[in-house]
């Protein structure tokens, strides 16, 4: 006879810490996540529940199968996660573990989540990220984003950590590594707006300093591009 743990009612939902690459939707409206290993191909909101990969018709977590969200219970084991090559450009997620749930020695398996607050690692370049730009890879209908900074940003498809809160909603906060706060000073609490957009009223000095730095960026980058071009005008008149 096998023996079972007593069932848990906890007074508040569990806390977990899992990393996830952050997703744009081809129109840019909306922004999610997508996983690093089982079920990658289904991005999820901040707010969502988990359905069977392998399209089963039993609910997540079920005991004989391998579907749900999965997660570990201590941020180290997460952030060890980053060092793989692959995940580098991931987010650390902080997460609530909610409806039912199946407790393992070094995480859960379980049914919804909410996410709580996503960090945003360095840029490929080492420097502070100020957008999440496209990462050259993606999933049907979604496109993958990768933290890049003021200089590396260009005129790629982005979003600011103020606009990615804002899109993603239900009141998650986004960070840049090292600092808890995007550029400005404090985490983008969902009141901000993607790159290029009209800002919206209720934005706080914070949130206009990390949109500025965003749409400096890209000035930058046109203005280079403009310079060449007239470089190489001047240069082929010359030698006509």
């Amino acid at each position: 006879m096998r023996l079972r743990l007593p069932a848990e009612r906890p007074t508040e939902p569990p806390t977990g810490y899992k990393i996830a690459h952050p997703v744009l939707s081809q129109d840019g409206t909306r922004v999610g996540f997508t996983g690093v290993s089982l079920g990658g191909a289904l991005p999820y909101g901040v707010l969502d529940g988990a359905a069977c990969v392998y399209g089963r018709r039993h609910r997540p977590p079920a005991r004989l199968c391998d579907c749900g969200f999965h997660c570990v219970h201590e941020r180290p084991a997460a952030e060890a996660l980053l060092c793989v090559a692959e995940n580098r450009a991931a987010m650390l997620l902080e997460v609530s573990v909610l409806g039912a749930y199946i407790r393992f020695e070094r995480g859960f398996r379980y049914a919804r989540q909410r996410v709580r607050t996503a960090t945003v690692g360095p840029c490929a370049c080492g420097a502070r990220p100020v957008a999440l730009a496209d990462a050259g890879w993606g999933r049907p209908g979604w496109r993958a984003l990768a933290p890049a900074c003021a200089g590396c940003v260009r005129a790629r498809t982005s979003v600011s950590l103020a606009g990615f809160a804002r899109l993603a909603g239900d009141g998650l906060r986004v960070s840049a590594e090292g600092t808890g706060a995007p550029p400005g000073g404090r985490a983008a609490d969902g009141r901000g707006g993607p790159a290029g957009a009209r800002v919206p009223e209720g934005f706080g000095v914070p949130e206009l300093v990390a949109e500025a730095a965003l749409l400096q960026a890209r000035l930058d980058w046109f203005q280079t591009q403009l310079a060449r071009l007239g470089d190489r005008g001047t240069e082929e008149g010359a030698g006509s």
